[in-house]
């Protein structure tokens, strides 16, 4: 009987590792990319953006916004491949003009394999520039999108960036993708400063209806915040922690604020850097228990072809334009990447 058993046993625990060898760990990705101004030749009444048309001060005509497409395709299609062979599950974007010249960048090279979707609503900018999410329907499936309207106490005409909220499934789960264009350092940092701050407070409020409407939900936040993750607006305001033994039930993370303590940024300006590209996530993506998406890894997409090898921009990221100068480049920003994990049974 005793050897009945341990026979038993010897199988259970056979099977057991049989079944614990047929579970992977399979990454996702999620990113974040300013494309610096993408805009078509066309002349948009109502928005300033006649510097990009072949009679403005870019000279911008139709060759070189082809080769704009060229290069920020390559740049897109190389996103997390090294880990997901797919790309990015979504991608959200800034700095684009309209639902055109994101339709004509993913149909343009390599990035055309991807089938990449688009959610994209105009925003009153005064540039004419919006935020949008491009999205792998293979590994993302979208249920419900809607824009934010930014109001700013004591300026009723303010225009800016309308924040996108993109809701859907990854691999049956549910996530909220907050896509964001805060307001610049134009008139200076904290002469702009209130902007952001009303930015952050509305990701906050958006961010705080959808955790108690569905507390298991994941909310992931991305943007060019023109902010770094200290600062006010980021790390008081919206709340989002800059280690992950500060967080508690409810609170957001930055997994990007260890990466920019150790001096990496997605932008330098005047020999400083920065990291006002950010993915923010939400408490329900750390943890232990694989069974369900949890967060991995993050990191500034810095590859050795999106930097500038010489010039006044050497070191920085290899960019579109310096002044009217075309140099056929490709953003002022590096991508950021935050990647997660669940376990899959084969």
């Amino acid at each position: 009987m005793k050897r009945i058993s341990m026979l038993v046993m010897s199988l259970i625990l056979a099977w057991s590792i049989h079944a614990q060898e047929k579970r992977m760990l399979v990454p996702y990705a999620i990113a974040f990319y300013n494309l610096e101004n993408l805009f078509d030749t066309i002349p948009a009444n109502g928005n300033n953006d006649l510097e990009y048309t072949p009679q403005g001060s870019k000279k911008w005509d139709t060759k070189k916004y082809r080769r704009k497409l060229d290069n920020m395709a390559h740049a897109l299609s190389q996103l997390a491949k090294e880990t997901c062979p797919l790309g990015p599950a979504v991608i959200g974007v800034s700095e684009i003009e309209n639902r055109e010249v994101l339709a004509d960048l993913v149909k343009t090279g390599a990035l055309a394999k991807q089938n990449l979707q688009i959610v994209h609503y105009d925003s009153p900018d005064q540039r004419g520039v919006d935020v949008a999410l491009l999205y792998n329907p293979a590994l993302f499936t979208v249920q419900t999108s809607r824009s934010f309207r930014l109001e700013v106490p004591g300026m009723p005409g303010f225009k800016t960036r309308d924040p996108l909220l993109v809701s859907g499934k990854m691999d049956g789960e549910r996530f909220h993708l907050l896509v964001n264009h805060w307001p610049s350092r134009s008139r200076g940092e904290a002469q702009s400063r209130h902007l952001r701050v009303a930015a952050a407070r509305l990701n906050k409020q958006i961010a705080d209806s959808l955790q108690a409407a569905e507390p298991d939900s994941k909310i992931i936040i991305m943007g060019d915040l023109n902010d770094d993750p200290q600062d006010i607006s980021v790390q008081n305001v919206l709340g989002a922690k800059m280690k992950r033994k500060q967080v508690k039930d409810g609170d957001l993370f930055n997994p990007l604020a260890e990466i920019y303590a150790k001096g990496v940024g997605s932008l330098g300006y005047q020999g400083k850097w920065n990291l006002f590209d950010q993915i923010i996530i939400s408490g329900h993506l750390l943890g232990k228990d694989k069974n369900t998406f949890k967060f991995w890894k993050a990191e500034v997409f810095n590859r050795d072809f999106l930097i500038s090898q010489e010039g006044q921009y050497k070191g920085y990221p290899h960019r579109t334009h310096s002044g009217n100068v075309f140099l056929n480049g490709y953003s002022d920003h590096f991508p950021v990447i935050v990647y997660l994990v669940k376990y899959y049974n084969e």
